[in-house]
């Protein structure tokens, strides 16, 4: 018997829960769409061996986009069978042209395993039987040798390794690149922000070099569902792509449930995964911080000890053995939850699952839903269950549950224009082969150099052949890397150079962690936890990247505090919102922590703060402003409202509700709110990308600011609470601790405005 009705039926009658059930939604089953044309030849046979009486509709359409060599991008939701899409043409491709390869770029290493058994189990129904192997950082030298000596019908690898090695040593690849017929990029809606800019511009390197060898790939894109899948693939590689967005495959009966409870979502969520345990249901939690998947887990493990050895998180941070370990043990049935950031929110294979719990809203209606797709598969019968925080999203789709399921998916956001990428990425371009521009252009075969396509890559070149940083060449219009190898100083995913985590105890390494979050979630005192173990952070040593941190039993976690100051570079835009306006340009951003408090675990109230002395981070981005106009200030002040109260909840308000018009969270934005900034000659709300060069996202809120306003305010009114909290004006990462806060003053501002 399917216990997923047993747990409904528990949740809305038992008196913990039954109070704080919001909203109940049944999603019928979805019956299969099939295509009516029947594959012939290979296909039909290997569909046969995997049991599969035919494809769905959208994956026909794809199939015959690919055979047509039109680059497609396939968004459609998890588990609809999009690895058959590429699979199948390339096999064909393979078994027609023994000569020619594919290559397949996942953002994840766990993700590439996956899809090499996939490919593998696929490949056994054939004779001879295509090859495939996985280069990537696990790969041991002499395999890697001989990869490229004989390079296999199908490379998987990840974008860290094409841009290291597979352009910046393209000659050792020639095999590669002269027989490329097809390029598969998986999960590119996670290519956005910093990643997605860096991306744009590896994607199209790649063009460049499989043009120099004579190869002109088809390109596959595999996305979850987002607002704009081909302008986001198109953005991506430069080329014009057609999008299948129609998902064909069946769906179970899902149920999706809302808890609102007012006493904080960790308690009913970990009294959710014990009975769903007890009940044997396979269940995923996700939650919104690497401190928060790990103290859940340790809470499970103290107080069911019978189920410590079934439950596991799961994290980024955790070493590659580790993760693959985890996987496995899902997989096998050995563990019967696992609580997880989203590291896992990706189609990685680790069976089938009944049951899951989103502590928090995720942030994007993509992530929502991508999610939620990784249980009822095979029709199984299956719940998503949003156990709410107070935060302004989680909050605002409480009282509008109906919008979380009919509100149409974000729009991903890249800018491969941001100007440190740009000069990174060039400069890396230019050592693999000369930029050529003007009458060079026929050494490219077909057409202008592909990395010229990016609004300011000229001027860039101009700027950076002026530096030093590239030299004109003997004939004018060709440019070259003034040194080799510039690869290894790009970090395509992080901000900062990463940096090791290590155990002063047994000297082992326990974990990473990028350069911009180490200053604030390893600082010397922070807690830091690794699979279920509290370490206390000893050192940060900026010169090596090494954070040092010993096990230690505590009964508090830590939160950064800090100082912001901005300055406004270069207006590049204004736009009227009611009765003042918003600029939008290049702001540098003075950020600074300053110290960290101690918060107990179990009533999360402060202890004390602890000064830090750690030096300024400064990074120039994209950002806007919203200026208070002065007599606005003064009708505030004439009302006793804390004005500085004031303009720091609206600050905190905008930045709650941005990711209901962009795809991103709270944490890839920053803000400052300044009773009198110099250059703008009063008080000001500033919003940026907390990105060095930004990644768009301000951009485009900038463009709907009239929206912006309508639903921040509305965001704050509709809020039941008197004098701000979480759910409206109050901030998780606030530096000043939310500290002042004046909800009443925000608004009266925000409806001045």
């Amino acid at each position: 018997m399917n216990q997923i009705p047993r747990l409904i039926s528990f949740i809305k009658s038992d008196p913990a829960f039954r109070e704080e059930v919001t909203y109940h939604r049944e999603l019928p089953p979805k019956q299969p769409v099939f295509t009516t044309i029947k594959p012939t030849g290979l296909k039909r046979g290997l569909l046969d061996f995997l049991g599969i009486p035919s494809l769905y509709q959208h994956q026909a359409a794809a199939i015959d986009a690919i055979e047509s060599g039109r680059n497609i991008v396939v968004a459609t939701p998890t588990a609809s069978g999009k690895s058959l899409i590429y699979n199948l043409p390339v096999m064909e491709q393979v078994a027609s042209s023994p000569s020619s390869h594919a290559l397949y770029v996942f953002p994840l290493k766990a993700l590439a395993q996956d899809q090499l058994r996939q490919f593998q189990r696929l490949a056994s129904a054939l004779a001879p039987p295509p090859s495939a192997a996985i280069y990537d950082g696990d790969t041991p030298k002499a395999a890697r040798n001989r990869l490229r000596n004989q390079v296999p019908s199908v490379l998987m690898t990840n974008p860290e390794m094409l841009h290291l090695s597979l352009l910046g040593h393209h000659h050792l690849w020639k095999g590669l690149w002269t027989g490329l017929s097809h390029v598969v990029l998986d999960e590119i809606h996670t290519y956005r922000g910093l990643m997605g800019s860096h991306m744009a511009w590896v994607i199209r390197r790649l063009r460049r070099i499989s043009r120099h060898y004579g190869s002109q790939p088809t390109f596959i894109f595999c996305s979850a569902t987002v607002g704009n899948p081909a302008e986001l693939a198109n953005h991506i590689s430069g080329l014009p792509v057609e999008e299948v967005t129609k998902g064909g495959a069946p769906r179970g009966r899902r149920h999706l449930l809302f808890l609102n409870p007012a006493t904080g979502p960790v308690n009913p969520t970990i009294r959710l995964l014990k009975k769903a345990m007890e009940m044997g249901l396979r269940t995923i939690v996700y939650t919104q911080s690497r401190r928060l998947t790990e103290l859940i887990n340790i809470w499970i493990s103290k107080q069911e000890k019978g189920l410590r050895e079934r439950i596991s998180s799961y994290r980024s941070g955790f070493l590659p053995e580790e993760r693959r370990q985890i996987e496995a043990r899902m997989a096998s049935g050995e563990l019967l939850a696992v609580v997880s950031t989203s590291a896992l929110e990706l189609g990685i294979d680790i069976g089938g699952l009944d049951l899951c719990i989103l502590l928090g809203y995720p942030g994007t209606l993509m992530s929502t839903w991508q999610r939620g797709g990784r249980v009822g598969r095979s029709l199984r019968e299956s719940a998503m269950v949003l156990v709410a925080q107070q935060d302004a999203l989680d909050q605002y789709f409480m009282r509008h549950p109906e919008e979380l399921v009919t509100r149409p998916a974000e729009d991903a956001v890249i800018n491969p224009s941001n100007p440190v990428v740009m000069e990174k990425e060039i400069l890396c371009a230019a050592s693999e082969l000369p930029i050529a521009k003007g009458h060079h252009l026929a050494q490219y075969k077909g057409g202008p150099d592909p990395i010229l396509s990016v609004d300011g890559a000229l001027g860039k070149i101009q700027e950076m052949t002026r530096k030093g940083i590239l030299l004109e060449g003997a004939q004018e219009g060709e440019f070259h890397a003034a040194r080799r190898l510039p690869h290894l100083e790009v970090n395509l995913r992080g901000a900062g150079e990463g940096f090791s985590i290590l155990d002063t105890g047994s000297g082992e390494q326990i974990g990473e962690i990028d350069g911009f979050r180490a200053y604030r979630e390893t600082h010397p005192g922070a807690v830091y936890i690794h699979r279920g173990i509290t370490y206390m952070v000893e050192e940060l040593d900026l010169s090596s990247k090494i954070v040092k941190a010993a096990p230690s039993r505590v009964g508090y976690y830590t939160r950064p505090r800090g100082k912001k100051e901005t300055e406004i570079l270069e207006e590049i835009s204004r736009n009227p919102v009611g009765r003042s306006s918003l600029g939008l340009g290049w702001l540098r951003v003075t950020d600074q922590i300053t110290g960290f408090e101690r918060r107990s675990l179990s009533g999360r109230s402060r202890i004390n703060v602890v000064p830090l002395d750690l030096p300024p981070q400064i990074f120039e981005t994209e950002g806007f402003w919203l200026e208070i106009p002065a007599w606005l200030r003064h009708q505030a002040e004439e009302r006793r409202l804390h004005f500085m109260g004031g303009i720091h909840a609206l600050e905190h308000a905008i930045i709650g509700v941005m990711p209901l018009l962009v795809l991103t969270d709270r944490n890839d934005l920053g803000g400052i709110s300044i009773p009198f900034h110099p250059q703008v000659g009063g008080a000001a709300v500033f919003v940026y990308d907390a990105l060095t060069g930004g990644a768009g996202l301000c951009r485009q809120a900038f463009s709907r600011a009239e929206e912006l306003m309508d639903t921040t305010i509305k965001a704050i009114e509709e809020c039941g609470c008197k004098n701000g909290c979480p759910s409206c004006v109050h901030s998780p990462k606030c530096g000043s601790g939310n500290r002042p806060i004046d909800k009443e003053a925000a608004l009266f501002l925000a409806k001045g405005i």
